[in-house]
């Protein structure tokens, strides 16, 4: 099942120079790596980057992630999945420009 991270460009870019990352200010506020389903992309996007343009999605696949990724309760009771350690490169299975419109984000094809 693939997962996913958005992330702001200079987020995504600290992260792509680095190699990994223990997330945005939120991530670290929280202690874990927050992430979304295909389900809850858009959600996620209109809810926590409304407005925000120059957005980058990465897609991971959960069941590389081990251990270290839990399913926990969020918004509305929906398990959300989220990673107990940093976010590597390696982790990732590619990334796209998450554009804002006038409708809001839009996703690449076939993510949704």
């Amino acid at each position: 099942m693939l997962i996913y991270k958005i992330f702001r460009r200079p987020e995504y870019e600290a992260f792509a120079s680095a190699g990994r990352t223990s997330g945005a200010p939120v991530d670290l506020a929280d202690g874990y790596i927050h992430f979304s389903t295909a389900a809850q992309a858009r959600e996620t996007a209109a809810k926590h980057f409304r407005g925000e343009d120059d957005l980058i999605l990465l897609a991971l696949e959960a069941d590389t992630l081990g251990e270290a990724l839990k399913w926990e309760p969020s918004r509305g009771g929906a398990l959300f999945p989220h990673l107990y350690r940093d976010l590597t490169s390696e982790d990732v299975l590619w990334q796209a420009p998450l554009p804002l419109s006038d409708e809001g984000h839009v996703f690449p094809e076939g993510v949704l």
